[in-house]
């Protein structure tokens, strides 16, 4: 039954072939050689079929049809530039958002565009970020989704504040005036970064931008603040925080940077015990027994309240071999300590954590100071004595400590990080971390506490901006509960597609080690946050009639009303009453403003209302997981119960081509202005070449830039449009309106192309829709290498310069030609858009002033697959690579060629391409690029002696494995006996002087 139906099968694609073919004359009879037809030709004339570099010697030059097209092969320099100014005058890049938001569609894409800071020029990093979310705008636009997509800046922030006052700082300046100034700095890098975004390409509306410092974002942000502070995830409170003595101000953790070659001065200090605990004052000899401790932080040492030891550890009372002093630490930490005192630790008494409790120990610098010893489980054994001094003030796990057990949490340093008077005589006004910490170890030093000092290389926090350290203090500030937040923004994120995978375990990491935000911030450029204080009590006024009204105020008047108003304005008789609350006179204003964290992190709701507030993407760089992804997912699940995106992408940065950080002090920076516009060694690239870089990048690790990648990226675009001038040159006369041939019409090869450009298309749309442009370009350059150069325009060019110019087999050429130009041409848009529009503006078949980006995707049709299609010529392909291994470096042009199979399938399948038993102008014949093919059952037995013999086998594989057939081949390959025609050059020529049989036609036509 099988074979029947193999039979059945091969036979009715062999007559649906010859039928069609006979219909639309594509099978021509193979001509005999005639000398009374032959043109004579001059043996000086040489070769007229076109060389490599399109020229065509010869009377016959003028009837070979060359490409012809005013594309240029290359475009250097001010050309360059000049070109692509052009380009997005003359195609309206400027009107492109306008224009397809009011197109009528019926699916949007939101990408929402996380705020680059206004604090500087244009950097690549912008470019990375900016060029990627462009990419994939113009994707969906293309595809026909609505965009929404509204560029953002950061306008807020210590940063701007500090740049703009300069070297005059805040001295005498009130906030009106600092704010102003710094407006005016954040108003001129913005406009900076807003003119290199548009160079580049971007699509936007540059004219409908949001700004943090807008008094309708201000006043949407501020909504956002009073349903989380009714929802009780704000509150006040005096706890430790990040402090930043550099610029006095607290810091939430995402404006810290870790210092990893940070160096402290390490201590190990001993607390005597004044009271034993219960089970070891049961020991004897155990009377002068002193707790060692460890800490890098030696400054901390005066607001200590307790010690800490482990629960579930082991702890060892030891005797030190060279003083007979007894120590108390972990009994796992005995040998490391032992050898960093030089001297031999002999156990005296061995006891489990909570047989430590009810013990007294007296602080070594303070009199009459008292402290307990208490379990804690942040106690570590990875370093130090598995004992931890604890100064609830200074420490986050401390301050955990104080809470369980109402410690004092007593803060002896100020805003400039300088001990207070709390400290004592000896230390105040001394810097904590320098001068404080020496006296701190004196002290130790004098009444013999001090163990060992030793030098601690570690991580430590500094302060993102003036990159110095930071120190950890207790100030009454405004937090965000984000423990209360912690398990419904992971629920939230288990919905969200995180690329790379990766980047998501970082997320949810990031959010179980903050367990409270601190959002008030001690500067002037920024959002007040909208509080009053009892003058007397110190009590906070804040609900939802005070921060309401305060909103209404921002969005008419901008947040600088908070300063110009009368308090009467900010806080009138009916908001009081509605607070239950005394005259105004009763209260100031508060001076905080909010974190920029929260500015940008509150952006989903002053720009995504049209998008139900939640994006379909955000797109950023990985320093943003803290940052951004973070304070958006914590101010959306507060408010809404739901990320406010839904897939999030976290690309790399962009570092030199050594993988260095770019660093202005290190001269190693790459500005894309440069990279465009040429300068500092570096030619005029253009703006696609710098987007090509951007798509080339592996965008999920280190992005590295410099002459070698851009020199890369220049020489591929280079390639492309000599690919895209040849199809240009070859459509030169071809009308896509009249002269298309359908394509059950054409060539198979032809057919087969088409076939080949639907598979290319679909996986360039999949490769886009997964933020993948670099997929894009190597399924591109495989496509054009592969399919394109070395295959197909190979095959075709006797076929587009010698045939008739009307013929079906050139017309059904050109069909093709146009596609794939279409086709090549669309897929490159979203990442070459300049390059893109200047083909579209060459390409046949457009009306004038029709534009690439206003017509929408690749137009692949389902029609272009065909049952059966791929076998013919993958089949046909198989042969003639048998063929070509058999001559290696030879021209098939000068060979004949036998193709033996058995009756069957294969055969059946080559006859589709051959009908007749030999050939010069079948199908086969082009396919094989050879003189002569000849199609039979058996090689004949009389082949000459200097006949090259193979063979293979070829599966077929139709109908999704139902027909599966072996089918073996054998050919034989002589030279062959025609000659040369002078004309196109091929050999099926009767005589040197003679043209062939195709080109007589030709000619005499001509003539």
């Amino acid at each position: 039954m099988l074979l029947c139906r193999v039979s059945a099968v091969s036979h009715a694609l062999a007559r649906w072939t010859r039928r069609s073919q006979r219909a639309v004359g594509l099978l021509r009879p193979a001509r005999p050689f005639s000398s009374s037809r032959c043109h004579g030709v001059s043996s000086g004339e040489g070769s007229a079929q076109p060389s490599e570099n399109g020229s065509a010697p010869g009377v016959y030059r003028d009837t070979v049809l060359l490409p012809r097209t005013e594309f240029p092969m290359k475009l250097t320099g001010q050309k360059l530039l000049d070109r692509e100014l052009q380009i997005q005058q003359e195609c309206g890049f400027a009107d492109l958002y306008s224009w397809q938001r009011e197109r009528k569609v019926k699916k949007e894409f939101c990408l929402h565009d996380g705020p680059p800071y206004a604090n500087g020029d244009p950097h690549v990093g912008h470019a990375l970020n900016k060029i990627l979310k462009d990419i994939r705008n113009r994707f969906e636009m293309l595809r026909g989704r609505q965009v929404h997509y509204i560029p953002g800046w950061d306008c807020h922030g210590l940063p701007i504040e500090l740049k703009a006052l300069g070297e005059l700082g805040t001295s005498g300046l009130t906030p009106l005036q600092i704010r102003q100034k710094a407006r005016e700095f954040a108003d001129g890098a913005i406009a900076r970064q807003r003119a290199a975004f548009q160079r580049w390409g971007v699509m936007a509306d540059w004219d409908k931008c949001y700004y943090t410092y807008d008094g309708a974002y201000e006043a949407a942000q501020l909504k956002v603040f009073q349903e989380m502070h009714t929802k009780g995830f704000i509150y006040q409170d005096y706890k430790p925080i990040f402090w930043s003595p550099s610029s006095r101000t607290a810091l939430a953790e995402a404006e810290l940077e870790y210092n990893p070659e940070h160096v402290s001065r390490a201590i190990y200090a001993t607390f005597p015990l004044i009271t034993l605990p219960p089970k070891m004052a049961s020991e004897e000899g155990l009377e002068n027994v002193s707790v060692l401790v460890w800490t890098t932080q030696p400054w901390t040492l005066p607001a200590n309240q307790a010690v800490c030891y482990m629960p579930n550890a082991q702890y060892s009372v030891v005797k030190r071999a060279d003083n007979s002093q007894l120590l108390l630490l972990a009994s796992e930490r005995t040998a490391s300590v032992a050898a960093l005192l030089g001297t031999e630790l002999e156990s005296v008494g061995t006891f489990t954590g909570p047989q430590l409790e009810g013990g007294i120990c007296k602080h070594p610098t303070i009199p009459d100071k008292e402290v307990p010893l208490l379990p804690a489980n942040h106690v570590t054994m990875a370093k130090g004595t598995g004992l931890v001094h604890t100064a609830p003030a200074h420490g986050m796990d401390d301050y955990s400590v104080a809470s369980q057990f109402k410690l004092s949490v007593e803060c002896m340093v100020d805003e400039d990080g300088k001990f207070t008077e709390a400290a004592g005589p000896e230390l105040q006004n001394l810097s904590v971390m320098i001068e404080g910490t020496d006296k701190v170890i004196s002290m130790l030093k004098e009444c013999g506490a001090l163990v060992k000092e030793e030098q601690c290389v570690h991580s430590y926090p500094y302060d993102w901006r003036t990159k110095q350290p930071v120190v950890i203090r207790p100030s009454k500030q405004w937090f965000i509960n984000t423990a209360s937040l912690k398990d419904k923004a992971k629920e939230a994120l288990q919905k969200v597609r995180v690329l790379p995978d990766s980047a998501k375990s970082s997320l949810l990491a990031m959010l179980d080690r903050r367990t409270y935000w601190c959002i008030s911030r001690q500067r002037s450029w920024g959002v007040p946050i909208p509080v009053f204080y009892h003058k007397e009590t110190g009590e906070p006024l804040m609900n939802k009639h005070t921060v309401s009204h305060i909103a209404k105020l921002f969005e008419e008047k901008g947040s600088d009303c908070w300063w110009e108003l009368p308090i009467e304005i900010l806080l009138p008789p009916e908001v009081l009453k509605k607070s239950k609350a005394g005259p105004v006179s009763d209260y100031v204003r508060g001076e905080d403003v909010l974190d920029i964290w929260f500015d940008s992190g509150a952006s989903w709701a002053a720009v995504l209302e049209e998008s139900d507030s939640r994006a379909d993407a955000y797109v950023e760089g990985k320093d943003q997981i803290g940052g951004w992804f973070l304070s958006s997912l914590l101010t959306s699940v507060a408010v809404g119960n739901k990320a406010p995106y839904k897939s999030l992408v976290v690309h790399g940065f962009a570092v030199t081509e050594k993988g260095e950080k770019m660093s202005k002090s290190l001269g190693n920076v790459v500005d894309p202005d440069v990279v465009i516009n040429g300068g500092k060694d570096l030619p005029a690239y253009g703006a696609d070449v710098l987007r090509w870089w951007v798509a080339e990048s592996n965008i999920f690790s280190e992005v590295q830039i410099g002459p070698t990648a851009l020199n890369s990226a220049r020489e591929s675009i280079s390639k492309l449009r000599n690919t895209l001038k040849f199809l240009l040159g070859n459509l030169h006369g071809f009308d896509p309106l009249s002269q298309t041939v359908d394509s059950k019409e054409m060539h198979f090869i032809d057919q087969y192309m088409l076939h080949l450009l639907r598979e290319f298309s679909m996986k360039v749309t999949d490769a886009y829709s997964e933020f993948d442009a670099g997929r894009v370009i190597r399924v591109l350059q495989a496509f054009i290498t592969r399919d394109l150069s070395s295959f197909y325009f190979s095959i075709i060019k006797d076929r587009l310069y010698c045939d008739p110019e009307n013929s079906l087999g050139r017309r059904s050429c050109q069909t093709v030609l146009e596609e794939v130009l279409d086709g090549v041409t669309r897929s490159i848009s979203p990442i070459l858009p300049h390059l893109a529009e200047e083909v579209y503006l060459h390409a046949p078949g457009h009306d004038k002033g029709e534009t690439l980006f206003r017509s929408g995707w690749i137009k692949s049709s389902s029609v272009w697959r065909r049952p059966g299609l791929e076998e013919v010529v993958e089949g046909a392909c198989a042969i003639r690579d048998s063929f070509l291994s058999s001559i290696p470096g030879k021209n098939a042009a000068q060979y004949d060629l036998t193709v033996a199979i058995e009756p069957g399938l294969l055969f059946e399948l080559m006859e589709s391409l051959q009908e007749e038993p030999t050939s010069t102008s079948s199908q086969l014949a082009e396919l094989m690029m050879t003189a002569r093919v000849t199609l039979t059952s058996e090689l004949p037995r009389d082949l000459p002696p200097d006949a090259l013999l193979s063979h293979g086998t070829f599966l077929i594989n139709l109908e999704g494995g139902v027909i599966r057939e072996d089918s073996p081949y054998s050919i034989a390959v002589v030279p062959t006996s025609a000659a040369r025609c002078p004309r196109c050059r091929r050999y099926t020529a009767e005589s040197a002087d003679c043209l062939c049989p195709r080109c007589q036609a030709i000619v005499s036509q001509a003539h």
